[in-house]
């Protein structure tokens, strides 16, 4: 589930979320563009607590070398999104996003952890069913 450029790749379960890191809650508003507003309750991780434990390969105590990595994480059904390593890292935006383990109370385990962006007014980053999240920087073009 977790690959890239990280020295620990490791695939990870719902339990493992959920047992091997903090669960911090999100209570949550977004718009959805086909029902309206959607209201949950989000409990697991912090993404930025489960990549750290990978061991991202940049210099941890050199900031622009960590604002050029990103996350592109991917969904069961295909969805997928990117973020960016300085919209959950504590020197930057420091977003708590997280791999929730269970929404409204009800854990994920049959359907998988979901990507939860609570500072998204629009649910389009929310990706369910998480299979894998990619770590990697950005190469510039040549």
């Amino acid at each position: 589930m977790l690959r890239g450029e990280v020295r620990h790749p490791t695939a990870l379960t719902v339990t493992d979320l959920r047992e091997r890191w903090d669960q911090r809650r999100a209570e949550v508003v977004f718009d959805c563009a086909t029902s309206g507003p959607r209201h949950h309750t989000f409990e697991g991780p912090l993404l930025r607590e489960v990549v750290d434990d990978a061991m991202p390969v940049f210099d941890i105590r050199r900031r622009k070398d960590r604002s050029r990595f990103l996350l592109a994480v991917t969904g069961g059904d295909g969805h997928h999104t990117v973020l960016s390593w300085a919209e959950i890292d504590a020197d930057f935006g420091n977003v708590p996003i997280l791999l929730a383990t269970a929404m409204d109370g009800r854990s994920l385990e049959c359907v998988g952890s979901q990507l939860v962006v609570p500072t998204d007014r629009c649910g389009a980053r929310y990706v369910s069913a998480i299979t894998r999240v990619w770590v990697g920087a950005y190469a510039v073009p040549h």
